[in-house]
């Protein structure tokens, strides 16, 4: 019997137990053993995860993927390197390092882990390597910054991972960090476009996002103060498509709009300068806007550390041709 084939299509993890339920030898263990189609992350787990993917390296250690780790793990938007979350039942106990399982992890050494401990309970028989989204997606919002939080609700939302039902009942599970799911959208595309919308509002600019206008501008990135017109260029989205975003640029001056268009890599590492340049277009057409701090400077730090949206965070009303700094 081909023990990996019933694994890979169980989840990708089961114990021996449930191999030997399923059909499966010890003999056919030991053969998908030699021949590499199986690992074994844990005494009694057999995978067909390589070594080096995080879901083996969280059943390694004694868990599953959590937070930030779990929505990397299913192509979310995440800014930057991460420790490896792990969920790991209250109850668990040989934990173990998440590179060797010979080694216990309370003699590894910061090996890049961080646990999270959970309700008492193991997988039984089978496990994905991943808990569910939204117990992921509540994780981050208790424990990672404004930006990255709303990036991973916004890509969520885009890509239907958590329809209205399940939003609404995280919304509900996060009390005061509620204003979160609120700051989050349903039309955005990319993580640089996301990241840099949440910064422009906590920084005090009205912003309006996938502003259609013409059947030539079907959509457009981000609008500020309904003067400037932001779209954020990125690798995914934007290889090869030099003549076209030019076309666009073009189409958008023709509206009466001011077209910039920063990097993914600008918004990523050159923020204050995108920033800068964005309230001069917004002053050249006549719009002073006082900001209240940089934008990063409000979403850079842990939700948990507030209880309210930062200010100027959610979308106003009508565009103000001047707006007064606020006092304090």
């Amino acid at each position: 019997m081909d023990a990996a084939h019933l694994v890979a299509h169980r989840g990708g993890a089961l114990d021996r137990r449930r191999l030997h339920e399923l059909g499966a030898t010890d003999h056919d263990l030991r053969r998908a053993l030699r021949a590499g189609s199986l690992n074994r992350p844990r005494r009694g787990w057999y995978s067909t995860w390589a070594e080096s993917d995080p879901r083996f390296r969280a059943m390694r250690v004694g868990g599953r993927l959590t937070g930030l780790s779990a929505v990397a793990a299913l192509g979310g938007w995440v800014l930057g390197r991460l420790p490896l979350h792990v969920a790991v039942p209250t109850n668990a106990a040989r934990l173990r390092s998440q590179w060797r399982r010979d080694i216990r992890r309370s003699d590894a050494r910061d090996d890049g882990v961080v646990v999270h401990w959970v309700a008492p309970a193991h997988d039984r028989g089978a496990s994905s390597g991943i808990v569910d989204l939204a117990e992921a997606v509540e994780l981050v919002c208790r424990t990672e910054t404004v930006e990255q939080a709303i990036a991973v609700l916004d890509w969520a939302r885009r890509t239907g991972r958590l329809d209205r039902i399940e939003l609404a009942e995280l919304r509900e599970k996060l009390g005061p960090l509620r204003w979160l799911v609120d700051a989050s959208v349903d039309n955005c595309d990319s993580l640089p476009e996301s990241l840099a919308r949440t910064r422009l509002r906590a920084a005090g600019v009205q912003v309006s996002t996938q502003v259609g206008f013409t059947d030539e501008l079907e959509h457009i990135d981000l609008v500020l103060e309904g003067a400037v017109a932001v779209e954020v260029d990125g690798d995914e989205h934007h290889r090869d498509r030099f003549e076209v975003d030019r076309a666009r640029d073009l189409a958008i001056t023709r509206v009466g709009l001011h077209a910039v268009r920063p990097s993914a890599r600008q918004v990523f590492t050159r923020w204050p300068a995108v920033q800068a340049a964005l309230v001069r277009a917004l002053r050249e057409r006549g719009i002073l806007v006082v900001l209240h701090n940089s934008g990063v400077e409000q979403v850079g730090r842990p939700a948990t550390r507030r209880e309210s949206a930062p200010p100027g965070l959610h979308q106003r009303g009508t565009p103000e041709l001047w707006r007064r700094a606020r006092a304090g």
